[in-house]
């Protein structure tokens, strides 16, 4: 997913959303643009899955990179959008990009080696926690409500219950171990762009674009090193990462905004009750991978815990593409 720009108010819990779907009246058009990100971002481990069949996960996350940055920055381009200048919010661009992009990409791609979309979906949907996590360390939020207490616990509880350590250290724990670090690695870098960037009034798209660019920079940097292995192209790995690319790491992006936009960030943020659903219902019917009754279990409980943290306004920058 592409990290937005945007001030995401995640403190609203999912009946104060249908609430609002209800009183304000959300538009038939968001109404399926919701579905559609949810399906984007939900599909994106699938393409993930699909894509490290001919390439690495250094690769992945290089081409996704180039090509999300490529959509937001002609999108910036045909809007007349203008870049961010100065050394200083450059090399805080190449900060987030590191924990927005390079590294939760990478991690993502090395856990879906050993472990199905599915779980990989649903450990993504862990970003809300970790992120309240880390702007408690970092004082950046310093205080948390007994009801936001409660939903962290709860919600790294069904984490727990995802991984199942009681099962003995397999090569799908360390999988899923990776999927919960990018997970981490996105709240650190939520809080970094709310304290850093979000203030500054550049456009979303141009920021997000530049960010990206940034990422693509980076990785460009890494790949000479890291990402040499053979590549081997078919016609499913050329369109799943063209789909992730593309439309995973860009378009998702000016749909997520148009959202926030047109209906605010509270209605918006609904995709984070979706995502995981939306994966794990995409791996089962297309790949035929097994649901597992602790890791359903699991999502539940995460999806539980995430809905008691919304009980109190706590301001994050929106998820745009992480990776998702």
């Amino acid at each position: 997913m592409a990290a937005a720009m945007e001030t995401f108010d995640y403190g609203r819990n999912f009946i104060v959303v249908w609430s609002s779907w209800k009183g304000v009246g959300v538009r038939r058009g968001n109404v399926i643009r919701l579905a559609l990100l949810a399906l984007i971002w939900g599909s994106s481990f699938l393409w993930i899955k699909l894509a490290l069949e001919g390439l690495s996960p250094v690769q992945i996350a290089f081409t996704r990179l180039t090509l999300g940055a490529g959509v937001l920055l002609g999108w910036a381009r045909m809007r007349g959008l203008t870049l961010p200048r100065g050394r200083v919010v450059w090399a805080q661009l190449v900060v987030a990009a590191v924990f927005a992009n390079a590294i939760p990409f990478i991690l993502f791609a090395v856990g879906e080696q050993t472990v199905d979309t599915s779980l990989a979906g649903i450990m993504n949907a862990t970003t809300p926690l970790w992120t309240i996590a880390v702007a408690l360390t970092v004082r950046h939020e310093r205080r948390l409500s007994g009801a936001r207490a409660a939903g962290l616990l709860l919600g790294f509880a069904g984490t727990v219950l995802i991984l199942a350590p009681w099962q003995g250290a397999t090569a799908g724990t360390w999988g899923a171990v990776a999927c919960g670090a990018a997970a981490l690695s996105y709240g650190i870098s939520f809080v970094f762009m709310d304290r850093f960037l979000a203030g500054r009034g550049i456009p979303p798209v141009a920021l997000a674009g530049s960010q990206l660019l940034a990422g693509a920079g980076l990785l460009a940097l890494v790949v000479p090193f890291a990402g040499l292995q053979p590549v081997s192209l078919d016609l499913p790995v050329i369109a799943a990462i063209l789909i992730l690319g593309a439309v995973g790491t860009g378009i998702a992006y000016v749909l997520n905004y148009r959202l926030i936009t047109d209906d605010g960030a509270t209605v918006a943020s609904t995709v984070t009750y979706l995502i995981p659903v939306a994966a794990v219902a995409l791996g089962v019917v297309v790949l035929g991978e097994p649901l597992h009754l602790n890791v359903l279990a699991g999502m539940v409980v995460v999806l539980a815990g995430i809905a008691l943290t919304r009980r109190k306004p706590v301001t994050v920058p929106a998820l745009a593409a992480a990776a998702r």
